[in-house]
């Protein structure tokens, strides 16, 4: 059983970097701010926004894996317990301390979607929307010829 585990846990780990990928954490919004602020548009030098967003993608990502183990395990331990109130006891802890570390994780991360978005409204003077959902900007030409 601990075989099975581990192996599910190996596994999870390689798909991992996946997961993480398909997360927008508004790389639209950085590039537009940074061509506002007078930096080159084509350059591939890695930022300290880019590197702090990859970070909470592989986190955000790991988090979930945890979330996820942590509930099978804790199904697992209330399935087996047998009777035994220790153990359905130590499951819903298990259960309860894991939905409240959900819960933080998401609200934490639900309030950096909200408040970034505002930040480089206030800071660029143009309309950003939310993260991970499109902005669509139309350039009107009021120049008569």
């Amino acid at each position: 059983m601990k075989k099975t585990f581990l192996f599910l846990f190996l596994a999870s780990l390689f798909l991992a970097p996946q997961a993480a990928s398909a997360i927008n954490l508004g790389a639209d919004l950085t590039k537009r701010a940074a061509t506002k602020a007078g930096y080159a548009e084509g350059t591939n030098e890695t930022t300290l926004a880019s590197t702090i967003g990859q970070v909470i993608k592989v986190t955000l990502s790991f988090i979930g894996i945890l979330f996820t183990v942590l509930m099978v395990y804790s199904g697992f331990l209330w399935m087996t317990a047998r009777g035994e109130e220790s153990q359905i006891e130590k499951a819903k802890k298990i259960i309860t301390y894991s939905i409240i570390g959900i819960i933080v994780s998401l609200g934490s991360y639900s309030i950096t979607a909200f408040i970034l978005p505002r930040v480089l409204e206030i800071t660029t003077g143009e309309n950003v929307g939310t993260l991970g959902s499109p902005n669509v900007q139309v350039d009107v030409d009021t120049e008569e010829e």
